[in-house]
């Protein structure tokens, strides 16, 4: 699924029909478009929030079916997080793609029950993580039966409150563990905790650390969209924009051909 470069994008949290397919919509026609292949992402639980009375979402069995539904209308391919063993193959039977947390990427028990379904993984990397620990997980989920795995940077703590993103992330995670490296632009400029037990975050340098990812090599992107971020449940303060995603993914394509990178459709 992933031998191209492809973007993985979507609202961070399953909303109602109407706001899913709004945005599962809008990014099919942009895939179309663009000629760019791209995963619809949105998860079922948001299981980490900071505060217990935090919005979470739809649960495991209304939101597979709301990502059933985005599937069928769409077309689009479907990925989604899981936080437990026991969401593994419940959720295979309905997406595409697996996705573990940044928080549980080395939770073994989980790892191995991704990798058991034979569904494509993508797993993002720990904030506290070097590249290279990244291995060991990516392994954990092969030698439990997922032959594709993906990795995805999203920024690295400096102090308090704050990610930073190394550029080098992409070479590294390549040469260690043998994957494609996709670079999130939207989790990368939280400001963790930073919005009273929320997280804040500076979405106006998004476009900025995309193009630099991109020029350094990633393999592909993932950005939270959304038509109205600031009324958005769950992440608002660092997601991009619907209606500004086509415009920085042509610079996006640009880039790449800029550097001799695969052609894609325009």
């Amino acid at each position: 699924m992933f031998e191209r470069f492809t973007l993985i994008a979507g609202p961070c949290v399953l909303e109602d029909d109407a706001l899913n397919l709004r945005v599962g919509t809008a990014l099919a026609r942009i895939s179309s478009e663009l000629g760019l292949p791209l995963v619809f992402k949105a998860s079922f639980d948001k299981a980490n929030r900071s505060k217990l009375d935090a919005h979470r979402g739809p649960g495991l069995e209304g939101g597979l079916e709301r990502l059933a539904r985005v599937k069928t209308e769409t077309g689009l391919p479907v990925l989604t997080d899981i936080h437990e063993p026991w969401h593994a193959a419940e959720a295979a039977a309905v997406v595409d793609v697996l996705q573990i947390p940044a928080f549980l990427c080395r939770q073994t028990d989980l790892l191995v029950a991704a990798g058991r379904t034979g569904r494509p993984v993508n797993v993002k990397k720990g904030q506290w993580m070097a590249p290279e620990e990244m291995a060991h997980a990516v392994d954990k989920i092969r030698r439990s039966g997922s032959s594709e795995v993906t990795v995805t940077e999203r920024g690295t703590f400096l102090g308090y409150g704050n990610l930073v993103v190394d550029m080098r992330s992409f070479a590294r995670l390549r040469a260690a563990a043998g994957v494609p490296a996709i670079f999130d632009g939207t989790h990368s400029v939280q400001r963790p905790g930073k919005a009273d037990g929320a997280s804040g975050g500076d979405p106006e340098h998004i476009p900025d650390l995309v193009r630099a990812a991109v020029a350094a090599g990633c393999d592909g992107l993932f950005l939270e969209t959304h038509p109205t971020p600031a009324t958005a449940p769950s992440d608002g303060a660092n997601m991009l924009p619907l209606d500004g995603l086509r415009a920085l993914l042509e610079d996006v394509l640009a880039i790449r051909a800029a550097l001799g990178r695969e052609e894609t459709a325009s």
